[in-house]
């Protein structure tokens, strides 16, 4: 039978396989001060003249990805160098059994030269053979290097387990003069770094496995001796207590148990007790002190207010991460124009349709618009009432100048229950809500009320909100899907709307609330003659959701243009599964009758085609015969989410070349190279991260198209001449040269028999009053 020995190797034997988990270097230092050291870490410049040799471990010991990791500390740490024939040279050498010279320290003249090559690197394996490279350079010196002239320096990138001796060529190496950083990868044996390391062992002991923190604490031992240098004279260097720790197999004595053992005497077999061991893996800590370069930063004084995070940008600048309904003012600060002179009612629904927590919602909403918004310079004052069956003002506007007693008030506003009368409560807040003594002319303040609610009404609302709007106040609707269209009857627009889909989402509708409270309608241009065409990709990979998001958007457009036969004629084209024209050019005469028609937009599904669309258009809409005007300037806006594009460059060429000037509204969270060819020479294209979104980009989109309405057109693009007619311009206006069989104005009518082969059309004025 085995005796206890040969127990204990099998043992070793099985638990020898098991491979450690990654090694760890711990700074005790703040997760602020660590991103300290990174910052500095890329802060740092070595100018001075000096060799700086790698000598990277590629044996089977360390294994490939070590490798890799020991190859991107070197890219980092040449990041820093200034690599000049004059100043920085570098070099590289791999080893494993034996040493093997990547490139000498003269081969490449440039940082990208240098960190291009230590990519290509490829990793050899073998055995652990430290004490050979030492040996080969301390034959051959540095290989390009420029002998004892300059410092120089030798960074080996080792897991410390050598099969041979090192002490001998080190402390040969160090006393010719060579600095040498012992920086360990995997499973380092640190007593073995520590014997390769410079003096002091603490400053030239390293871990590139953290890449950042190494990289500093190499160049900030090298910028005592005025190699490198930092970016700013207030950066130190600080001692900071560390821990090194490497995760190793253990033997520990369980007990004991029964076996047998032989004799001398053939015949004669013994029992006895023999000790059981069994191996755990346990943390083996190195307590350590680890020097690293430090930087103030612009944050240190903690300059982002409101709960703000202040993110630095280098040693001087930085920008904040601000709550939501802070992002406007600088520092997260609150802050409202100082040009905006209002007094604001907030009316909360308190019924019991909306619940209690719906009513606290909208408390935090208006208490994170206080904050946000309101100062000791403000000219905004402030009002609360809550409704349900009756109105009850809680907090009269003006009442409260100081925020913090304005939101102490706030919190004592009591959740009521009951009816939602929606209507009742308007009218009465239009009336009492501001005060009975209201001043009058240009002496008063704009006067806005901002209703809140989750429920639709029990009560008529039309009324109530004419009779507001009659009063000179400025309604404005924060709510739910749900309520969205009772909202926008309420407030007269889906401009003046502001929906929200959960609690965070009501939160960031502040800083537009805070924006629609300040700005005046800009308007459209109402003069221009214009024929506009918006096409909607009604596809399945945009889904009903998201189509009724654009046909809200392409609505809340609409407000901004006089829609009649003489001015902007409007058009709707949708695609899917196939393309449709919702309506042409000619077929609505008002506003109103274009929004109806808008709303009654079919959403199709299935897969779209961009290109198919756009030949529809070209073919079937922006045509004479189908209500286009000549001389009049025309656009198509192309709203998308940028599946199916990839046919639609052709045909959206075709139409540019036609006098029609295209712009395409890309939704998506990255912009398709399929949207981007569409754009065209001049960049026509708005990128839109989500439809949610679609609304901020409303001014842009109009501006577009005021400005596509003033630029100048040709009479004959598109032709207005029918039947493969001919336009001609002439003196300021055109006219149409026939195809055999064909006459009249625009070659619209056959000729009789007896007529000539070929008529000319008449001369034409340009439409629209140009």
């Amino acid at each position: 039978m085995p005796s206890v020995p040969w127990l204990e190797v099998l043992f070793v034997f099985l638990f020898s396989g098991v491979r450690p988990s990654h090694p760890l270097q711990e700074v005790h230092v703040s997760r602020e001060t660590i991103g300290k050291i990174s910052a500095a870490s890329k802060m740092m410049q070595c100018s001075a003249a000096v060799d700086i040799l790698f000598l990277i471990d590629g044996s089977h010991s360390v294994g490939k990805g070590s490798f890799e990791r020991s190859k991107h500390f070197a890219i980092m740490v040449c990041d820093a160098l200034d690599i000049n024939p004059e100043r920085v040279r570098v070099g590289a050498i791999q080893f494993s059994s034996a040493p093997h010279l990547e490139f000498p320290l003269d081969s490449f003249s440039s940082q990208q030269e240098v960190k291009a090559k230590i990519k290509r690197m490829v990793f050899k394996g073998g055995r652990t053979e430290t004490g050979l490279a030492l040996k080969y350079l301390l034959r051959r010196g540095f290989p390009g290097g420029r002998n004892a002239s300059v410092p120089q320096i030798l960074i080996v990138i080792t897991d410390g387990r050598s099969q041979g001796h090192v002490a001998v060529p080190t402390k040969q190496l160090k006393e010719r003069g060579v600095t040498i950083f012992a920086v360990g990868v995997r499973f380092p044996r640190w007593e073995e770094l520590h014997r390769l390391a410079s003096e002091p062992r603490e400053q030239h002991v390293l871990m590139a496995e953290q890449v950042e923190d190494a990289t500093n604490g190499l160049l900030s031992t090298l910028s005592k001796s005025a190699v490198c240098t930092v970016a700013s004279p207030d950066c130190k260097v600080q001692p900071h207590p560390c821990e090194r720790k490497t995760l190793e197999t253990v033997r520990e004595l369980v007990g004991s148990v029964l076996c047998w053992r032989g004799s001398r005497r053939s015949d004669a077999v013994l029992a006895a007790l023999c000790p059981f061991s069994s191996w755990k893996r346990v943390f083996i800590t190195h307590p350590a002190t680890c020097y690293r370069t430090t930087c103030p930063d612009p944050c240190d004084s903690q300059p982002c207010q409101n709960g703000g995070t202040c993110v630095p940008e280098g040693l001087d600048r930085y920008h904040c991460l601000c709550p939501p309904a802070f992002g406007v003012g600088a520092n997260c600060a609150p802050k409202l124009s100082v040009e905006c002179r209002i007094d604001v009612l907030f009316l909360l629904a308190s019924s019991a349709g909306t619940t209690p927590e719906g009513f606290l919602r909208a408390k935090a909403f208006v208490k994170r618009f206080v904050q946000a918004s309101l100062s000791e310079d403000s000219r905004a004052r402030v009002g609360v009432a809550r409704y349900s069956g009756e109105l009850a003002v809680a907090v009269p506007v003006g009442e409260y100048q100081d925020v913090p007693d304005l939101l102490r008030s706030l919190d004592g506003v009591p959740f009521s229950g009951g009816a939602t009368l929606t209507g009742s409560a308007l009218r009465r807040a239009a009336e009492l809500g501001f005060g009975s003594a209201a001043r009058t002319g240009q002496d008063r303040p704009r006067r806005v009320l901002v209703l809140l609610t989750e429920s639709p009404s029990q009560d008529e609302v039309a009324g109530p909100a004419r009779h507001a709007r009659a009063r000179e106040l400025l309604l404005l609707a924060v709510g739910t899907e749900a309520v969205r269209a009772e909202l926008e009857e309420l407030t007269g627009s889906p401009e003046r709307v502001l929906v929200y889909a959960g609690p965070q989402d009501l939160f960031r509708r502040v800083p537009e609330l805070r924006e629609k409270l300040c700005s005046r309608p800009q308007p459209g241009c109402r003069t221009q003659s214009l024929d506009l065409l918006f096409m909607l990709d009604a596809s399945a990979s945009v889904g009903p959701e998201n189509f009724a998001q654009m046909q809200s958007f392409v609505r809340s457009c609409m407000l901004q243009f006089e829609v009649n036969p003489d001015v902007t004629q409007v058009g709707l084209v949708v695609y899917g599964s196939q393309v449709q024209t919702a309506f042409g050019l000619d077929a609505h005469l008002t506003r109103a009758a274009v929004l109806r028609a808008m709303s009654q937009a079919p959403y199709l599904g299935g897969a779209g085609s961009a290109g198919t669309a756009l030949l529809h258009v070209y073919d079937k809409v922006m045509t004479v015969q189908r209500g286009a005007r000549p001389g009049v300037p025309k656009a198509v806006v192309v709203l998308t989410g940028g599946m199916g594009t990839e046919d639609a460059a052709v045909p959206v060429q075709k139409l540019r070349n036609n006098g029609i000037s295209v712009l395409v509204v890309g939704v998506g969270p990255v912009l398709r190279e399929a949207l981007r060819r569409l754009a065209g020479p001049r960049d026509a294209l708005i990128h839109v991260a989500t439809y949610a979104d679609l609304r901020y980009h409303q001014d842009t989109l109009i501006h577009w198209i005021c400005g596509e309405a003033k630029r100048p057109v040709s009479l004959c693009k598109p032709s207005p001449c029918l039947h493969e007619g001919t336009c001609v311009l002439q003196n300021g206006s055109y006219r149409c040269e026939c195809q055999d069989g064909w006459q009249g104005p625009h070659c619209g009518n056959r000729s009789l028999r007896g007529d000539a082969p070929k008529a000319r059309g008449s001369r034409r004025e340009p439409a629209g009053g140009q």
